[in-house]
């Protein structure tokens, strides 16, 4: 028995209990039901902050996927409040599919229908029904993967459009958050269908799902990812040309393993050997270029100025953990553990708040933490991280590394 593997195993149990502690007790809204919009840096709540979609359906993914892991049923107990909450107050019962944003009391602000959020909304019902056998949850799930069929997929071109208004109708205004390019398709929008149509297909045995499953692997192998960098392109118009220059370190670690789990899941031999070549030359590229000397992940590089920039975001750290020891897996090359323990060390002394609990947001070049960013909010939210901790500990237990 490996004594490091084995620390290393216990580290990431004792932080799962510690990441879930945190929102446990720190983001239930007794006042006005669900969950807090915004904590901050120091852990003060925001009473006023407002409540994202893509927030609370993340939430339930994450105590649902909690609970099928330690069947814990105090897990279950947060999942089903976070599903009723999102049936309740995020459903357009209209319309159909999940609103972008409600005040702190559970009002309408924005009824915008990102289908990033619909994906997420997907992700969390499918994974609640499996915990909780609840068929109701499924059943949203797949009107969601209908309405996003129905609405945003482009039959012409292949792919997913980004948006549509609250009656799913066409908007000016493409972009899923202020800092992204306003074009019509993008990596991060397939990337997160990909990841909740995958989890779907585990629990509905859909023909049409998995067929349009299999084209966004095929969208990624032939689209997205650039042949001669093996880097994701981020952004592009409605025929696929290309719109931006970005390379995001984060995005193509956790890609490598999304894709791969899609093709297993799918349970396709000739998909799952084209997908291994590329997750594998994908890690290797990451580590090449995106990785400091101790581990950690940047942020981007801006392919035209060379700009680097090397913070260090929450969720990139955590999505490289899965992606080294996916390869691992895939290769059984032991430099990818070797890798995959020293980011582990970056994140639990530079990014785990020991202080106030739960993980800042990102960390400058330095280890220095950023103290205007949430602790809790419209995006920052619990299921990297503990997504990670789960699929390490569960690949750990399944390679009997320890």
């Amino acid at each position: 028995m490996n004594p490091e593997l084995k620390l290393f195993k216990t580290q990431l149990e004792d932080e799962l209990v510690n990441i879930l502690r945190y929102w446990k007790e720190n983001t239930v809204d007794e006042k006005f039901g669900g969950f807090l919009g915004k904590i901050d840096h120091y852990n003060r709540v925001i009473r006023e902050g407002s409540k994202g979609v893509v927030l609370n359906a993340r939430i339930l993914w994450t105590f649902s996927i909690a609970y099928n892991f330690t069947h814990d049923r105090q897990y279950l107990e947060l999942a089903e409040r976070a599903y009723h909450y999102l049936v309740d107050r995020f459903w357009d019962k209209e319309n159909g599919g999940l609103f972008w944003e409600l005040d702190y009391r559970g009002n309408v602000l924005n009824s915008r229908k990102q289908i990033y959020a619909q994906g997420f909304g997907i992700y969390g019902f499918s994974e609640f029904y499996k915990a909780s056998g609840n068929k109701d949850s499924l059943w949203y799930a797949i009107q969601l993967f209908e309405l996003i069929e129905m609405h945003a997929f482009d039959p012409l071109n292949g792919g997913y459009i980004e948006v549509r208004g609250g009656k799913w109708e066409t908007l000016e205004d493409m972009r899923l958050s202020p800092k992204d390019a306003n074009e019509p398709k993008s990596m991060n929008t397939h990337l997160h269908l990909l990841e909740p149509y995958t989890n779907l297909y585990r629990y509905w045995k859909d023909e049409r799902l998995r067929k349009q499953t299999i084209g966004l692997v095929i969208t990624f192998l032939e689209k997205i990812i650039d042949p001669s960098t093996c880097h994701f392109r981020l952004f592009f118009g409605e025929d696929w040309s290309v719109r931006s220059s970005i390379t995001s370190y984060g995005h193509d670690i956790e890609g490598s393993w999304l894709m791969y789990e899609a093709a297993k899941v799918l349970d396709d031999h000739i998909l799952l050997e084209k997908v291994k070549e590329t997750t594998l030359r994908m890690v290797d590229v990451t580590m090449a270029e995106g990785m400091d000397t101790d581990g950690s992940v940047f942020n981007e590089k801006d392919n035209i100025s060379e700009h680097v920039d090397r913070d260090r975001n929450w969720w990139s750290q955590a999505e490289a953990m899965v992606g080294l020891m996916n390869a691992y897996e895939l290769s059984e090359n032991d430099k990818y553990l070797v890798s995959l323990v020293k980011i582990w060390k970056f994140i639990s002394e530079k990014l785990i708040d020991r202080k106030n609990g739960e993980w800042f947001w990102r960390v400058d070049s330095k280890g220095i933490p950023f103290d205007k960013e949430d602790k809790a909010g419209f995006w920052k939210c619990p299921y990297h991280s503990s997504r990670a901790l789960i699929e390490v500990l569960t690949r750990i237990a399944r390679n009997n590394l320890v």
